[in-house]
């Protein structure tokens, strides 16, 4: 016989029809993560955001229990891979590793992009702020950036330089510096840091405002290394003067790299990615690899992080329409 009072009784009914009726992606939430995840990088192999995105898969996959895999889909100025992730499933389980460009900036430069940044993608967090170097190519015959200012302006037309494509924050950031210091350089665009460092190194570029990938062959003597673009210098290079300290007052031309899902993301997804990430970020192991590639390890809240994006959207593209830059 069942004694059970009736409110009991009816309580536990009630909880049995909301647990039946509660929808999966709650169940979902609660389990998360169940299946292994996937970081989608919107540029090749090689640059900052792939070896961001490697340098955090693995401890990632250790702290969540379940795989991490990282995917490069580069091309259009990351829009490619930022579109896959914009259009996968608002799960947690398709992630992007990208520089804020394609979400500050790229909007500023294609006539019509193939998602919207603003509602498609969500914030996760900041992996750190990643810092552009002046790196010239030993025949330049200069040793400051005072001289390679002077140099460049009684050479007109003469230097080429290097990014890793339109619109790519070394490319603004030597836009910027052609704007403030007076001078006119070729621009040649590359599908990514590495192969325009490559370039350098052999001889065919003359200057690049490098996002850290070149470090490596600063300190083996192969590049010389003149100034930071950025509002303060490198912890990695105490020794070299900003571009602000050169005479180009206000320089600064970092950007941030960090992770992104898909706009319709669950908070309680977004907040335990960030937190997870978070703790990655700030471990040594990673301050560690992103000093090697020039970064400082920085892990911004998702609210933090979106506004820093706003920010940098006014800040470049006022300098994109001012210099007429398109996407090619």
């Amino acid at each position: 016989m069942n004694t059970a009072p009736v409110p009991r009784r009816r309580w536990l009914a009630a909880a049995a029809l909301a647990l039946a009726s509660a929808s999966p992606l709650a169940w979902a939430q609660a389990d998360y993560p169940s299946k292994p995840i996937k970081i989608v990088v919107n540029f090749p192999p090689g640059g900052a955001a792939d070896q961001i995105a490697r340098a955090i898969s693995q401890p990632l996959q250790e702290a969540l229990h379940q795989p991490v895999v990282v995917e490069n889909r580069g091309g259009a100025g990351g829009n490619i891979g930022a579109d896959y992730v914009a259009k996968a499933p608002a799960d947690g389980y398709t992630l992007l590793m990208s520089s804020g460009g394609t979400i500050s900036i790229n909007p500023h430069l294609y006539a019509k992009m193939p998602f919207d940044p603003a509602k498609d993608l969500v914030p996760v967090v900041s992996a750190g702020r990643i810092l552009v170097y002046l790196e010239v190519h030993p025949k330049v015959p200069v040793n400051s950036a005072r001289e390679f200012i002077q140099y460049a302006k009684a050479n007109p037309g003469k230097l080429s330089f290097g990014s890793p494509g339109t619109g790519s924050s070394p490319h603004l950031a030597a836009e910027l510096f052609k704007q403030q210091a007076g001078v006119f350089a070729v621009h040649v665009p590359y599908r990514g840091g590495g192969p325009a460092i490559q370039d350098l190194l052999a001889g065919q570029l003359d200057f690049m405002f490098d996002p850290g990938v070149g470090l490596q062959h600063v300190k083996a003597g192969k590049l010389k290394l003149l100034a930071i673009g950025s509002s303060q210098r490198s912890p990695e290079f105490p020794n070299v003067p900003t571009m602000d300290e050169v005479g180009l007052k206000g320089f600064d031309a970092d950007t941030w790299f960090g992770f992104y899902a898909p706009g319709a993301t669950p908070p309680a997804i977004i907040a335990k990615l960030n937190s997870e990430i978070g703790k990655i970020v700030r471990t040594p192991a990673f301050a560690t690899r992103m000093t090697a590639i020039g970064g400082i390890p920085t892990a911004l809240s998702p609210q933090e992080f979106a506004a820093k994006g706003h920010e940098d959207s006014e800040r470049f593209g006022e300098l994109i329409r001012k210099r007429g830059i398109k996407a090619e």
